[in-house]
């Protein structure tokens, strides 16, 4: 079961390495086995290219290293305090991909303006403040999955249903059921920057989709009645 876990996460850190979202070894990609209480995640400033089954990392949720000769990500314990909170979460996507991360540099929610965000995302993704000096120093991932997590209490969002939040001053993280489907959402919220980018600079007070509209592209995709695709 682990070397199934450490393949998954093989796989889509590689694929991360070839999406375009990254440039040298700005992100990273983490999967959970809940039964085993693991994760596994990418080492620390190791080149995509270069990853190997071996070189994957297994950590439990207290962030002790469970298998593997290398370091794990400088951002494992912002995964494990999204796993340790969002219990449906299966995989986590950390990149600094360039559209995304302006919005969380500008310190600016990503709006849903259209149905391509509709699709993907129930609603605008959010921003979760930025860490004090103090959390800073004492903790610093641990802060940023506790910024994150109080984003969405404080909202009361379904992070199933908004996979993605920006991080103040730093850039995205999004996730999902699986490692495949947490990189499918790090690429649709990358698009949706760019477009909502772009709607700007054609219209700077470009409206929200009305919500009608949002509420059936979205769940024509996910839910119960969902209608999309063959499954």
């Amino acid at each position: 079961m682990i070397e199934s876990l450490k393949k998954e996460v093989l796989d889509a850190n590689v694929a991360l390495g070839e999406s375009g979202l990254v440039s040298l070894t700005w992100g990273n990609v983490s999967a959970i086995d809940r039964d085993l209480g693991l994760v596994a995640i990418k080492p620390s400033g190791v080149d995509y290219a270069e990853l190997s089954i071996e070189s994957i990392v297994v950590v439990n949720l207290q962030n002790e290293v469970v298998e593997g000769a290398f370091k794990p990500s400088s951002d494992t314990k912002t995964h494990l305090q999204l796993y340790r909170s969002f219990s449906e979460v299966g995989a986590v996507v950390h990149t600094h991909s360039p559209a995304a991360t302006a919005f969380a540099q500008a310190g600016c929610s990503i709006p849903c303006l259209g149905t391509t965000h509709a699709d993907h995302f129930n609603g605008d993704v959010p921003v979760a403040r930025a860490l004090s000096s103090d959390e800073v120093v004492s903790d610093y991932e641990g802060a940023t999955g506790i910024s994150i997590v109080e984003c969405f209490n404080e909202l009361g969002l379904d992070p199933m249903a908004v996979p993605a939040v920006l991080l103040k001053h730093h850039a995205p993280f999004t996730w999902g059921e699986t490692a495949e489907k947490a990189l499918e959402n790090s690429i649709a919220l990358e698009m949706c920057a760019k477009m909502a980018l772009m709607t700007y600079q054609l219209r700077p007070n470009a409206a929200a989709i009305p919500q009608h509209i949002l509420q059936q592209h979205y769940f024509r995709k996910h839910g119960e009645e969902a209608y999309y695709g063959q499954g």
